[in-house]
């Protein structure tokens, strides 16, 4: 459940944080979570938001604590290869925990760790039963109304959709050769069934009772401030000027593109492998 704090301060007053309940510890007795594997961290470059020309593209990046990332396996191609659950742990690089798994051959990998998932617990990718929680299998070789996430898009490109905290899809049905999913926005699409997807749903649900309290935590989290456009000059922001709240614009962004409903999806892209539509009743 989500954690509260006594109001020491005004920030702490309204700090919720997300459990870490199912975080791994070190020893029952201390709090201190296990760190990560070292062959498994690389670098992590900081671009702040700007592309290779140094300009700004997503603007309120920059700053935070700085971070190594983990080296996440998607794919879990290594099949009929029996691990073991070494550890479950956070990664802040994502919303949901990640799992240390220890192969058979000696090999470890870091996974998304699903709900339930614990310490000790044995996954593999396979073609048949047992079907538990953590265990990658392509659409074929489930059964219909699994629920299951890190799903490929492309058989053995590793997974693209439903790797958020939380979150779960469901196998609904198959025919010539494809598997109908509903996703999480409630979209219903194909995906061609030789495609690998794992079992359960997401980690870390509770993240979305959380509420930072104050500026500074969203500061740790690389986020920078975001000022209102009505805030702003006319030459700022096209809601900018006017006296008091007397601007009648229609919602835009800085570039006078239109918000709050305006699609964007490019004409190119195809909507033949989506049957229904997250936007329809």
């Amino acid at each position: 459940m989500a954690k509260t704090f006594r109001p020491t301060t005004s920030t702490r007053r309204h700090l919720v944080l997300n459990s870490t309940e199912e975080l791994t510890r070190i020893s029952p007795k201390k709090r201190a979570v296990a760190k990560p594997c070292k062959a498994l961290l690389v670098k992590k470059m900081r671009t702040n938001g700007r592309n290779h020309h140094g300009h700004i593209t997503c603007r309120h990046r920059g700053g935070g604590h700085k971070r190594f990332y983990r080296l996440i396996d998607f794919k879990r191609d290594k099949e009929k290869v029996p691990a073991r659950v070494a550890s479950i742990e956070y990664d802040p690089n994502r919303t949901t925990f990640i799992a240390l798994l220890h192969y058979a051959d000696g090999e470890k990998r870091y996974i998304l760790a699903p709900a339930g998932l614990k310490k000790g617990d044995r996954v593999a990718t396979q073609t048949s039963a047992p079907y538990k929680v953590g265990c990658c299998l392509k659409l074929k070789d489930m059964p219909l109304g699994s629920v299951i996430h890190n799903i490929e898009m492309h058989p053995g490109r590793g997974g693209k959709l439903v790797r958020s905290a939380g979150l779960s899809a469901q196998l609904m049905a198959r025919s010539s050769g494809y598997a109908t999913i509903k996703m999480p926005s409630n979209e219903v699409r194909m995906i061609h069934e030789n495609c690998r997807a794992t079992l359960g749903a997401l980690s870390n649900a509770e993240r979305t009772l959380r509420a930072e309290g104050k500026a500074g935590r969203k500061r740790w989290k690389g986020i920078r401030p975001t000022v209102r456009g009505t805030a702003m000059n006319p030459v700022d922001h096209p809601h900018g000027g006017g006296e008091g709240k007397s601007k009648g614009n229609n919602p835009q962004t800085p570039w006078a593109m239109y918000t709050k409903g305006y699609r964007t999806r490019a004409k190119r892209k195809t909507t033949k492998w989506i049957i229904k539509s997250r936007r329809s009743s």
